[in-house]
């Protein structure tokens, strides 16, 4: 009444395991995101005068909803990051493909 753990664990499909169209799309989005967070803490940094209301509560909240904003900002693809970043990795990867397709030399 049970099955072999080989016959369960069958072999993802690329776009399953986060390959594929989708999933490279997702990557270089999250990658922008990251970009885009780094941006907003520098901005953050450079204060131009005493904040009233500072305290570690208000820039932790402060933090996430800068995280939210930046993934909010990724996800328009308005920077082109992950555009250019999608780019790369199609062109690499296409490469790949050639290359398996040739055979081993």
């Amino acid at each position: 009444m049970t099955t072999p753990i080989s016959s369960v664990g069958a072999t993802p499909t690329p776009a399953a395991a986060g390959g594929g169209d989708g999933g490279l799309r997702k990557a270089a989005e999250a990658f922008e995101a990251v970009i885009l967070r780094q941006l907003m803490a520098s901005m953050r940094q450079a204060k131009l005068g005493d904040d009233i209301f500072g305290s570690s509560a208000t820039d932790n909240f402060r933090e996430m909803a800068d995280a939210r904003t930046a993934d909010s900002i990724a996800a328009m693809r308005q920077f082109g990051i992950a555009d250019m970043v999608e780019r790369q990795f199609r062109g690499q990867l296409g490469g790949l493909a050639s290359g398996l397709k040739g055979g081993v030399q």
